[in-house]
């Protein structure tokens, strides 16, 4: 399905066309409408899918038709993450360049001028606010911003807001809407503290869930079953004949990426850290160095896992196994993007292994292994624990005792499966959205769609 087939306003065709979006992703295809015909929507699909220009571009479309009030906010659009909320403003920019709808982002960390920009943005009713959760808050609790005309209400990635203990926050942002309003809510995974949101702000939702869980296709996949004290070995022999540039190297602890990144400077890598205890400035600074490729690699905690529009990262290490299996493919999400090929290695060690195994059952394949470099040592074997079910019999005391130590099993989660069409190439990260795509033939020229040579001359401003 094309964009051109849906009823848009011929201002979100010439944003289109200029950022040569052509092909919709299966959650656009199936969202769009609904969100166009006003519908409540929960919308869950993994990162990378394009879910961005599935909520916005009904929004904006509906915007430019008209009839809302122009000194007034009529979209909050929440986001976890300073770099989603930046990610999400940038791609705003883009879809709006030919029309009159103003917006701005609003999250923490930033010095005086640009808060200063927040304030007069809220105080002027730009038309959308792109926030996260805590700094909205601040707004609020300051008198710096009304939101008693909003019309659109949208959660991006509900699930990692939940996560970092935004639920109550979320709540009273709620409260301070109109109750007459079109919710969106936008989630990589539903478990049970989404739907206790979702019925609490959502009225009567369409719910739309995509195949969860599955690693782009490009992605190759492989790991190394290994001692602890080998990865730093491991990671010179891998950058021993090819070059370590376009690289992240994951781990779950903010302390483990200082002590990783100092390790790796040693062995002459060019390395860069991000995690929580950096500043906004210090997160942006290292950003902007990876982007002009004077770092080559970024060593980070699960804070980089979502959110981020670099679309050439060619290898994303983890150094660790992640606990929790959607991590696991948030993290080996960032490469691949946009219909490349990248690749993600797994360090597991023997304390590991029964949580890779966990991710291999969840993703429905077993990782490729590779050989440690000899020079290393002995590695040990892949043989993640198994643990048996409780035996049923009768104790001392005459009573069944099958279940008096039964051991928390939590047991192998398969992934669920759906219909899901294969994805559109979308999704490069670039400022002006997720995706780039090709021309397409059967682009539909409107007798007043215009201009089209501006939009191609001033593709770059984007």
């Amino acid at each position: 399905m094309y964009f051109t087939d849906f009823d848009f306003e011929d201002e979100i065709l010439d944003a289109l066309d200029a950022m040569r979006f052509e092909e919709c992703t299966p959650i656009q295809e199936q969202t769009i409408q609904p969100l166009m015909d006003g519908r409540d929507l929960i919308g869950v699909a993994q990162t990378g899918t394009g879910k961005t220009a599935a909520y916005l571009l009904p929004v904006l479309n509906k915007l430019c038709q008209g009839g809302y009030p122009e000194d007034a906010i009529n979209c909050v659009i929440m986001a976890p993450t300073r770099e989603l909320a930046q990610q999400i403003d940038r791609q705003l920019e883009g879809f709006t360049y030919f029309m009159p709808v103003s917006g701005v982002a609003v999250y923490g960390g930033n010095d005086g001028q640009r808060y200063e920009q927040e304030l007069r943005g809220m105080a002027k009713g730009a038309d959308i606010i792109v926030a996260t959760p805590g700094r909205l808050i601040s707004h609020i609790n300051l008198g710096n911003i009304d939101l008693s005309k909003v019309s659109f209400f949208i959660l991006d990635e509900a699930d990692r807001m939940l996560d970092m203990g935004f639920y109550n926050d979320i709540m009273t942002i709620a409260k301070q809407l109109p109750k007459e309003r079109q919710t969106m809510l936008f989630s990589a995974t539903m478990p049970e503290e989404i739907r206790r949101l979702a019925s609490n702000i959502l009225t009567d939702p369409l719910q739309i869930t995509l195949a969860l869980a599955k690693p782009a296709d490009g992605i190759t996949q492989q790991a190394y079953i290994c001692h602890e004290g080998q990865k730093p070995g491991i990671i010179k022999d891998i950058f021993k004949d090819e070059s370590s540039e376009r690289v992240i190297l994951f781990t779950s602890r903010k302390t483990k990426v200082k002590e990783i990144s100092l390790m790796l400077k040693k062995q002459g890598f060019n390395v860069g850290e991000m995690h929580s205890d950096l500043s906004q400035s210090e997160r942006d600074e290292i950003m902007f160095l990876y982007k002009s490729r004077k770092i080559d690699i970024i060593v980070a905690t699960d804070i980089l896992a979502r959110g981020i529009d670099i679309d050439d990262i060619r290898i994303v290490i983890n150094y660790d196994v992640p606990r929790d299996c959607d991590d696991y493919i948030h993290r080996i999400g960032r490469t691949a993007r946009a219909g490349t090929k990248g690749r993600a290695i797994t360090f597991v060690s023997e304390e590991d292994q029964e949580y890779f195994k966990r991710i291999e059952d969840f993703i429905e394949q077993d990782v490729p292994k590779l050989a440690v470099p000899a020079e290393l040592g002995e590695a040990p074997a892949y043989e993640p624990k198994k643990k048996e079910a409780p035996k049923k019999g009768r104790g001392k005391n005459g009573k069944n005792s099958g279940n008096r130590h039964k051991r928390n099993n939590k047991g192998n989660t398969q992934a669920k499966k759906g219909n899901e069409k294969p994805q559109a190439r979308q999704d490069n990260g670039k400022p002006q959205g997720e995706q780039q795509q090709g021309k397409c033939p059967r682009h539909r020229r409107r007798p007043n769609h215009k201009n089209r040579n501006k939009a191609d001359n001033n593709k770059k401003a984007e």
